[in-house]
Order: structure tokens, then sequence, then C-alpha cells
């Protein structure tokens, strides 16, 4: 399921622990996914805090809890880690981390406090969600067959990388356009993971998202740029981000598009993705501007000017995603609408 949807399904898991309908979610992919960073986003939205459970770095009885003696009886005090409704709000996210990398025997501990809520006489609070994540056998992690009982504790799903999510999310986010125009150019980079050969830095979306940071730091270095490049990326992809890259100075003047003013649409297509990535960029920091509907309606007017029209459409179809249905009160947007009728995109 492509992160977009599951987005919607975590937050709907979360908002039904309230109603005492929640369902524990398992969510499997390899790693760099973006899985942690979705159910991140769920608490952050909700201002929430997450208690992030790395259960393959622990013992069954760090879970338990450790036996004391009151009297004649023995009792087990309850790990702080664990959601406290005084200590940690009255809602949370418990999210189980790397949970098929734990050992079986920390998987039956979890097992009446993922189905049961509840561990001895411990009860995680009722509006607290529980999600899970952990990468399948395939990835070569160090992964463990998760057992039918632990199993059939979860509603499971199984993350997809998507070109479109991920852009929507960069550019919330503010990653660096050129990233973001790459990867329109190459998207078949976005997730570049082979198993077989187990490499050490691959394209991922985590990992573009470390060559972001790499280029802010290193571009005024660039005997070192591309070697920063590979290391977040791999050595092919690194190269071609740095090669890309080191084309944009051949790009038109982006403050004359924005102004208005005659500007030619370049006839490289690398250069054309990284011109419309730049444009979604100068319309998210003018969306607070007096100027901002001067500039979406240049920008619009710019977008019918591309050779091949489906250029134009997934520009506006990023702009949308990152400004919203403020793009439909631009008066130029229903001409531009018009001259692209037969080639819209839909999600």
């Amino acid at each position: 399921m492509r992160p977009a949807q599951l987005i919607k399904v975590l937050e709907r898991e979360f908002l039904s622990a309230r109603e005492g309908q929640h369902t524990p979610v398992m969510l499997w992919g390899p790693p760099g996914v973006g899985k942690s960073q979705m159910v991140a986003q769920i608490a952050e939205r909700h201002g929430v805090r997450v208690i992030d459970i790395r259960l393959s770095q622990m013992e069954p009885s760090d879970l338990r809890g450790i036996p004391f003696r009151v009297g004649d009886r023995v009792e087990w005090a309850v790990p702080a880690m664990l959601p406290n409704a005084n200590h940690h709000g009255s809602a949370g996210i418990l999210f189980l981390d790397e949970i098929t990398s734990a050992p079986p025997a920390v998987s039956a501990a979890a097992y009446q406090l993922i189905l049961d809520r509840r561990l001895g006489e411990y009860q995680v609070p009722p509006h607290w969600a529980i999600f899970a994540a952990g990468n399948r056998q395939g990835d070569r992690g160090v992964t463990y067959t998760m057992p039918a009982p632990l199993a059939n504790r979860f509603s499971h799903f199984e993350v997809e990388t998507h070109l479109d999510d991920w852009v929507a999310w960069a550019y919330a986010k503010g990653i660096d356009e050129r990233v973001i125009a790459f990867l329109r150019f190459r998207p078949e980079l976005l997730f570049d993971f082979d198993p077989a050969h187990n490499p050490v830095a691959f394209p991922t979306p985590r990992s573009w998202e470390f060559a972001h940071r790499g280029l802010r730091k290193f571009e005024d270095y660039p005997e070192l740029l591309q070697g920063t490049l590979q290391a977040c990326v791999g050595p092919a992809a690194g190269i071609e981000l740095h090669a890309f890259v080191n084309s944009l100075g051949q790009m038109p003047d982006l403050d004359a598009i924005v102004a208005g003013e005659e500007t030619t649409v370049p006839r490289e297509i690398d250069l054309q993705y990284a011109v419309a990535a730049a444009l979604v960029g100068r319309a998210i920091r003018a969306r607070e501007t007096d100027l901002r509907l001067e500039v979406l309606g240049n920008i619009l007017r710019y977008a019918r000017r591309f050779p091949q029209r489906e250029m134009g459409v997934m520009l506006v179809s990023d702009l949308h995603r990152a400004i919203g249905s403020a793009l439909f009160e631009v008066p130029a947007f229903a001409d531009w609408a018009q001259a692209v009728a037969d080639v819209m995109l839909y999600d």
C-alpha cells in the first residue's frame, strides 16, 4: 500500500483508540521506505508522544519487569518505558520497531501487551495506539519468522514506495529541489535495493534525505561533493545525481519566470524536470506573500509552454499537492486546465 494511503490507515487507527475500536497495526517493508517516519508524522499531527521500543535490543524481563518480594508474594516493577498516562500523556503511540528482529522469547513476552493491552498488572492507557514495524525476511536484515500467535494480533500492511507521495513529503519538509527534480527525471532510483548484493549504501526514500543534507553541506566543496553523495545513495546513483546537479547551470532564469517575463523553455528533459521542481519550490515560498497569486499565475502560464504537455501537468500536480486548493483560486488555472484537459492526471 502506498504511503499516502497508509497515513490514512494509521490516522484512523490512532483515533479509534479513543473509541475502543483500535487494532494494532504491523507495517512491513524493506529498510529506508519510511515506516517509522509515517508513525512519527501521525504523532506530530496530533501533538502526542511516541514511545519507541526496540524489541530486538531487549530481554523478556525488560518488558515483564523485575520481580520483587512484598511479604509472602512476588510483585513486578513495571518498566518506566511503557506508556503511563500520568508521565507520558493520556494519548500517544506505542511503537514496536524492528519487531521482526526480536528473539522469539522476547516476542512471546509481547503477545499479551499487543493483543490484551496489558502485561501482568500493567495496562496500556486506553487512548494509546499500538503500531509495529519490521523488515521482511528477504530484506537481508536480522529477522526471525514472526510466530503465528504474534502475527494474528495485528492487521498487516506492506509499505510500497511511491514517487508522488515522496515528492509531496519532500516539498513539505524542504528537501532540496535538485534532489526532487533528479528523482522526477530518474524515478526508478527512488528505491533501488537488491538484497542479493547486500549493498552498504543504496537509494531509498531515507537515503535521499541524506543526499539532500549532503548537498547543503558540501556543495561549496566540489572535491568532496560526489563522494559524499555516493556515500548516501550508493556509487552509481551518487554519480548520476552529481552530474545532474552540475548540469543545472544551463537552467533559465527562475526569477524572470515567476515575474512573468518571456523566458525560454530548455530542450533537455533533465533541465525541464529541474525547472519544474524549482518552480514548485518558488510557489511554496511565495504562498504567504502578497505576490502569491501573481507568482502562481506566471508559473501556470509557463507550464503551458513545455513541449511535452505531460511535463506541465506534472508541475501543476506537484503544485496542487504542495499548496492545496489555493491553486484553484488563481485565474490562470482555468485557462491552463482547459488547455491540457485531454492529458490531465489524477491520483
